[in-house]
């Protein structure tokens, strides 16, 4: 048995559980694995004489007070910081600035015109089509201007 896989068992030894005779012949054979354990045995004797303090008459007393602020701590809102007149002031400020330039400039979008409050497309794009079929729906109505320039009449007939 190699010393890595003994090193578990060794603390569990120095505990006071009974050594099985692999790990008892280990210790015997190897020096640094009986150096390891009374080190460990030296070590929880220590912690066997060690006493926990007694805590003090007004430690439950100081504990829930502090508990009830650690408590008021955690239920600030988001919206605290607004409350902040700096900060309150500075986020209107900027709402306001941003509105104002919204309206200084007529909106984001460069196709819409400011003064006229209208859009103007581009020819060849869905949304020109569609203005220019609305700009010219009364040429486009009339079909049979456009049949006559194919050479065909209303009632199928050629024209001659």
């Amino acid at each position: 048995m190699s010393c890595n896989e003994l090193r578990d068992q060794l603390v569990e030894v120095a505990c006071g559980t009974e050594a099985s005779a692999e790990v008892s012949k280990h210790v015997e054979s190897c020096a640094a694995c009986a150096i390891t354990l009374n080190e460990l045995r030296k070590t929880m004797a220590l912690l066997d004489e060690w006493e926990a303090p007694e805590p003090t008459p007004y430690f439950d007393v100081r504990l829930q007070a502090r508990m009830r602020e650690e408590k008021q701590k955690a239920q600030t809102s988001w919206l605290d910081w607004f409350r902040k007149p700096v900060l309150g002031i500075a986020a209107a400020l900027l709402i306001a600035a941003g509105v104002g330039l919204m309206q200084f400039r007529g909106g984001t979008d460069p196709n819409i015109n400011a003064n006229k409050g209208a859009v103007k497309f581009v020819a060849g794009t869905p949304t020109g089509d569609l203005q220019f079929l609305d700009k010219n729906s009364d040429v486009l109505e009339d079909f049979d201007a456009l049949d006559a320039l194919d050479g065909t009449v209303d009632n199928g007939a050629a024209v001659n």
